[in-house]
């Protein structure tokens, strides 16, 4: 036996999950609560305990990896020009790095939207704005509003590369640490979000975890290597294309409710089925991942009274569904109490109908649209986004389907509906769930034995 560890600080759990890098099987898994706010160790500690004492067969433990979201993850606003364009572009490069956008800036900022972005709670700040040789002012009077608003926390300037030296003479001699790298679109409509993504990552492991006192973890853990998002997406993306001699999935996209947010990751390149239709739009990563801040099943759940209905609420239930929901007292009572675990019938029932919501909604705000144009030569037809219409596996975690025996109900959500023609959903792919709650656990492993990660994820992923 060959004993790999591998180690999630998350939000709300520590989560531990062991593999025998020899024998290619999951020895065991293991949680506490996250302890961030006094020791981060405590936690890890309890979960180890636990491990140990239910496969006293590890004598040894060969390595660790770790990743985290906990204290909230990785929070960063990102700042651009015009709004589809480079705002978009620097938008998918915090999201790609495991990132939670909590605020996004276009043109010139304004000394409110300052003082908004000081108040707020983050963690980096994305500082894009114009193509290589376009427009530079911008991006200057940007840099500049920052300088002058007071802000600490690190910048990534991220634009027009003409701007390099006047942004150095900006920050250079303020207490702002600042990073200059690639232009996140470096031509007209084209990403190049790479360089940006590694800053993010380096930055987050060198500063940010410090600051959330899980820095002193290392000692003991090693290196905290990326946020779990990051991880997450890295185990979508090699389960999709696979690794030398071992084939991948094909297209695929994994969706995660949690409590607070619901992300969707797709791998694959979603162009057009149709010869007939055209792309419109910024260029769309082969590695996708959209987070929806206002969709979760306890801290954002009094966001869905917004969203939807009472009536489209009720379309959620089951059929043979009779219990009378109080929808409003429900979704209030879940917000207010985060820890809330369904009891009878009824909750479950209820917790079902959310779930059902953030999967579809979710779904929606990340596919592809196709938009018809009527011209005098007849019906032009555009697609913004990925067409999702191929996707042959989609793969749910988070604890609302690890816990549910109707979890596949729920993801049956991202299906193409008759009420959503023009939405490029998925026709009928084969539904997984990580029971195990392996996926970020195999993102991490995959940095070192991908093969192995791929295994792995093909036995578990059930």
């Amino acid at each position: 036996m060959k004993a790999y560890l591998l180690v999630d600080f998350g939000s709300t759990d520590t989560k531990l999950t062991c593999v025998d890098l020899e024998n290619n099987y999951i020895i065991g898994t293991s949680k506490s609560p996250t302890t961030v706010e006094t020791n981060v160790l405590d936690g890890y500690d309890k979960a180890l305990e636990y491990l140990l004492k239910d496969h006293p067969e590890i004598k040894e433990i060969s390595g660790i990896s770790a990743c985290s979201s906990a204290a909230g993850g990785l929070k960063m606003a990102a700042i651009g020009l015009v709004e589809e364009l480079t705002v978009e572009a620097a938008k998918r490069a915090c999201l790609g790095a495991g990132a939670i956008v909590k605020r996004v800036y276009s043109h010139h900022m304004t000394k409110r939207e300052v003082k908004d972005l000081f108040e707020a709670d983050i963690d980096i700040i994305l500082l894009a704005g114009g193509t290589d040789g376009g427009n530079k002012e911008c991006i200057l009077h940007n840099a500049q509003k920052l300088k002058d608003g007071g802000i600490t926390v690190p910048i990534i300037v991220a634009g027009n590369k003409d701007a390099a030296d006047e942004i150095d003479d900006i920050f250079e001699d303020t207490p702002i640490e600042y990073y200059i790298v690639d232009n996140v679109m470096q031509q007209l409509k084209k990403l190049n979000v790479e360089e940006a993504k590694r800053r993010i990552r380096k930055i987050f492991i060198e500063k940010i975890i410090e600051a959330k006192g899980i820095k002193k973890a290392e000692a003991k853990i090693g290196e905290i290597i990326m946020p779990t998002p990051e991880a997450v997406l890295f185990a979508a993306e090699l389960l999709s294309k696979g690794y030398e001699d071992e084939e991948g999935y094909g297209d695929l996209m994994v969706i995660d409710i949690g409590g607070a947010t619901t992300d969707v990751h797709t791998v694959g390149e979603g162009f057009p089925k149709r010869t007939e239709v055209l792309l419109k739009g910024l260029q769309e990563p082969f590695a996708k991942r959209t987070v929806e801040g206002d969709l979760g099943m306890r801290y954002s759940a009094n966001a869905l009274l917004s969203l939807v209905s009472n009536w489209e609420f009720k379309k959620y239930f089951e059929e043979d569904d009779k219990c009378n929901h109080d929808i409003q007292t429900s979704l209030k009572r879940r917000a207010e109490d985060v820890k809330f675990i369904p009891k009878t019938k009824d909750e479950e029932s209820f917790d079902q109908a959310i779930a059902k919501i953030c999967c579809d909604v979710s779904m929606s705000r990340h596919v592809g649209q196709i938009e018809v144009v009527h011209t005098p030569l007849g019906d032009m037809f555009y697609q913004t986004g990925k067409d999702l219409s191929d996707i042959q596996y989609v793969i749910g975690t988070g604890g609302v389907l690890i816990n549910n025996p109707d979890s596949k109900k729920i993801l049956k959500q991202v299906n193409k509906k008759s009420d959503k023609k023009l939405e490029l959903r998925p026709k009928d792919p084969s539904i997984l769930i990580d029971r195990s709650y392996i996926l970020a656990a195999m993102g991490l492993l995959g940095q070192k034995y991908p093969k192995v990660a791929i295994r792995l994820m093909k036995q578990y992923l059930l």
